[in-house]
């Protein structure tokens, strides 16, 4: 079988995807990540186990592959680097995400050195360490529909926060590289010109960004068909010239991303990007996969698995005192804490950049790749049933963060003398607190988003910060006077493993004796029933209600025009 693959690329290439496809429908039904599966698939097929498949530096179409997957992943980074979200959540992003790269980095690095490894192989597992797979987070919270809730939110914030700290490592490896040439040894004269042509580069991008890109994506708008292969082109193109500049070609694909991360369009090329990433991807963790030496990798258990508790454990529990500190309840930081209880494809593509310079050996990238495999197969199950984990973890907290912090005060403070509370102050909850406040009622709006919380003050509107599926949060309200509480928000589907925010606010109304009118919004006659059996009392249907309405405004026109 091997002599057969070895003598044909495509039937080699027919080999890897058929049983990559096979691996990773079972990883689906385990509920794993693409990445799990995919690197096992370079265990199985790789001169450690089946010898079916060569390594990507053997390969030359495998490692072709493997730099253009990793160049559209940066280039999809840079689309979404989204440095206003940090600006918007302020000090909680900037002080969880730089401090649990802090923490993390330092122990990760005493650890390692009581292991007994080296101070640059210390450094670099250290550093690999702190960094979470934002790909992996993004999809299990959007399958919770948890990515607008505060916790989701705060945790987008952070990982932020964790990409520009991804960047800046990556830069200094290339300057290095990049410096070290020929002789393998960095001179400070070479670093400062492979920076000052970094510079150049980035200058470049800033006038695109301010001259080109808003006309150019107008163009490709005309021609959607050409999207991806104008996409793929950008990004390979910069990710040339970032290499040809003495930069790597990660850094020249970042970069591609971020001139067009303020365009109209570039949500649209990340939608259709994402497909082709994780296609290329396959070839780059199937190749990381072939590399590893399977016995050296099972001797590293014991380190693997000391590594693996720490991030698991360590990463949740600084970022939980890091948000208590800053005045947001347990449950809320225990949450956003569970996200980064793994590390990235980055660790293993930073860990990969050190073999390739020299710095590190093969057993780091093999027990980086390990610790990866444990910490993300794991972390998927933490943060799918998070909700179920909080319930069993709170009464092992005692009374830390018990008493109301500052935020949920101002929160409870804000809520005086209303009679009305509606969650959720996006288009439908604003529009209805607008109507209410016209007819002279007295709305208090919660939101967690806080650009909704922003726009609804400035509506004159009275909107606090806080998140309808937190109990505790809804227990310092004071409900006494409200006589109606909406949640404005959209049912859960059936398949997603979380708590339904319409049950999570009934149970917490219910533990503060409140008495008036719940109103929540309805999808089908099942969930109707359900809602009612749960104690709602008021049942919305947002198109349903608006039709009914328009059809009443379009009986009476009889051609006369009704004003709205």
């Amino acid at each position: 079988m091997a002599d057969l693959l070895a003598g044909s690329l495509f039937y080699e290439m027919a080999a890897i995807l058929t049983i990559a496809t096979l691996i990773a429908l079972i990883g689906v039904r385990l509920r794993q990540p693409l990445i799990v599966s995919f690197i096992a698939v370079g265990l199985l097929l790789g001169p450690s186990a089946l010898g079916l498949v060569g390594t990507a530096a053997a390969d030359p179409y495998l490692h072709l592959f493997s730099e253009l997957g990793i160049a559209l992943l940066l280039f999809l980074v840079g689309l979404k680097l989204d440095l206003g979200l940090v600006r918007t959540l302020g000090p909680v992003a900037l002080l969880t995400g730089l401090g649990q790269v802090g923490f993390t980095s330092v122990f990760g690095f005493l650890i390692c050195l009581a292991l007994g490894m080296d101070v640059v192989t210390s450094i670099y597992i250290a550093v690999a360490l702190t960094f979470s797979s934002t790909i992996i987070i993004v999809k299990l919270l959007s399958d919770k529909r948890e990515v607008d809730s505060l916790h989701g939110r705060i945790a987008l914030g952070f990982l932020i926060v964790q990409d520009i700290v991804v960047v800046l490592a990556m830069v200094v490896l290339s300057a290095i590289a990049a410096g070290a040439g020929a002789t393998g040894t960095a001179a400070a004269g070479d670093i400062a010109i492979v920076l000052f042509w970094g510079g150049v580069m980035l200058a470049a991008s800033l006038v695109i960004i301010r001259y080109l890109a808003d006309p150019l994506t107008r163009l490709l708008s005309t021609s959607p068909d050409l999207m991806i292969a104008f996409a793929v082109a950008w990004a390979a193109l910069f990710a040339a010239t970032g290499d040809y500049l003495g930069f790597s070609k990660e850094l020249g694909g970042l970069l591609a991303g971020v001139t067009l991360a303020s365009t109209p369009l570039r949500d649209a090329l990340a939608s259709r990007m994402a497909p082709l990433r994780d296609f290329l991807l396959l070839f780059f963790f199937v190749g990381l996969g072939a590399q590893l030496d399977l016995g050296l990798v099972l001797a590293q258990v014991p380190e693997a698995l000391l590594l693996s508790a720490f991030v698991l454990i360590g990463n949740p529990l600084i970022v939980l005192a890091i948000m208590l500190a800053m005045g947001y309840t347990k449950r809320t930081g225990f949450l956003a804490g569970l996200t980064v209880a793994q590390i990235s494809e980055f660790s293993l593509i930073f860990v990969a950049m050190g073999v390739s310079l020299g710095h590190v050996g093969t057993e780091a990238l093999g027990l980086t790749t390990f610790v990866g495999i444990v910490t993300i197969a794991t972390s998927t199950y933490m943060i799918l049933y998070s909700h179920r984990l909080w319930a069993l973890v709170e009464p092992w907290l005692g009374r830390i963060g018990r008493r109301p912090t500052w935020r949920e005060t101002q929160a409870a403070e804000g809520a005086a003398d209303h009679d009305t509370v509606i969650f959720g102050m996006g288009r439908y909850g604003g529009a209805i607190a607008r109507s209410l406040a016209a007819r002279g009622q007295r709305v208090l709006g919660v939101d967690f988003d806080p650009e909704a919380v922003r726009q609804r003050r400035d509506d004159s509107i009275t909107t606090v910060f806080g998140d309808a599926t937190d109990p505790e949060f809804v227990a310092t309200l004071p409900l006494a006077g409200v006589r109606r509480v909406v949640l404005a928000a959209p049912p859960h589907s059936r398949d997603v493993q979380s708590d339904d925010p319409r049950l999570a606010l009934i149970e917490a109304l219910r533990g503060t004796d409140y008495r008036g009118c719940v109103a929540v919004l309805a999808s089908d006659e099942a969930d109707r029933a359900a809602m009612l059996a749960a104690g709602a009392d008021l049942l919305l249907d947002p198109f349903g209600d608006a039709a009914e309405q328009a059809a009443d405004r379009i009986a009476a026109a009889h051609g006369k025009v009704i004003p709205a």
